[in-house]
């Protein structure tokens, strides 16, 4: 279960899903340890949905908590920063070190 599918859930949903998804992954994790299982790859997979699925059960209780007005943070694009502007020194130690190269071959 992807994240955006996880976000449509209401909180009912959500609970009855986190649920599922641990009874899955004991029942996963059962089968793990009789030899049962063929793909060990599903207990990961189950893991970081129900991680999923508690992250957004958190985020929905910090803004209840908080009265904060509830923002799409997978949608939000960040400014990308700008680069300083190259400092003068570097150029004028490129410019002492020449002049030293100089004053040396003479």
């Amino acid at each position: 279960m992807r994240i955006n599918e996880v976000r449509e859930l209401n909180s009912e949903e959500l609970q009855q899903e986190l649920g599922e998804q641990e009874r899955a992954l004991m029942n996963l994790r059962f089968r793990m340890a009789t030899l049962q299982l063929s793909d060990s790859s599903q207990i990961k997979g189950t893991r970081r949905t129900i991680a999923r699925i508690r992250t957004v059960m958190r985020e929905r209780q910090i803004v209840v908590q908080y009265n904060l007005a509830a923002r799409p943070s997978s949608t939000a694009v960040a400014e990308p920063e700008e680069e300083p502007a190259e400092p003068e020194v570097e150029e004028a130690a490129d410019e002492a070190d020449s002049e030293d190269e100089k004053k040396v071959e003479e």
